[in-house]
């Protein structure tokens, strides 16, 4: 149904960390999610301390609405890599602007999670937290295309 619209508000923001976004090399970055202070209390992250990994869904807030790609294309514009669908592609120009990044949690400071290799740059608006359960990961054969892997080799 195209003619649905959602309203939804940040429930937090990304804080430090990168301030540009870029392709590759999140491995060591570091940021705080702060949570909205006063909509939420310390209550709201009870227990996240007890899990190792978060799975963030933010917004990408600095792509331009006009640079959406429809039609199929090479990741990154390689032309060595196959053309895929916009769905087949995991990148910032998504057609909801809509990241989901799984991100190391490092410690809880009152409304402040100190993460490590989040995804996403300073300012980024945090639509939703969730602690990483590993019984929600892939169960069977994990399978991807070879050209995936190769794209992503220094994302980390």
């Amino acid at each position: 149904m195209p003619d649905e619209v959602y309203e939804v508000a940040p429930v937090a923001h990304v804080v430090g960390g990168r301030t540009t976004p870029t392709d590759d090399h999140w491995g060591g970055t570091e940021a705080i999610i702060r949570i909205d202070d006063p909509r939420f209390t310390e209550e709201s992250v009870q227990g996240l301390e007890d899990f190792s990994h978060l799975e963030v869904v933010f917004r990408f807030h600095l792509t331009d609405p006009t640079d959406l790609h429809f039609g199929v294309r090479s990741a990154r514009d390689n032309p060595a890599w196959p053309k895929v669908g916009i769905f087949g592609h995991r990148n910032m120009r998504r057609i909801n602007w809509i990241g989901v990044s799984r991100t190391r949690l490092l410690k809880v400071d009152g409304l402040d999670l100190h993460v490590a290799e989040l995804d996403a740059v300073d300012g980024t608006p945090v639509l939703d937290i969730k602690p990483w359960f590993a019984e929600f990961g892939p169960r069977g054969e994990v399978r991807q295309a070879p050209w995936s892997a190769e794209m992503l080799k220094d994302y980390f």
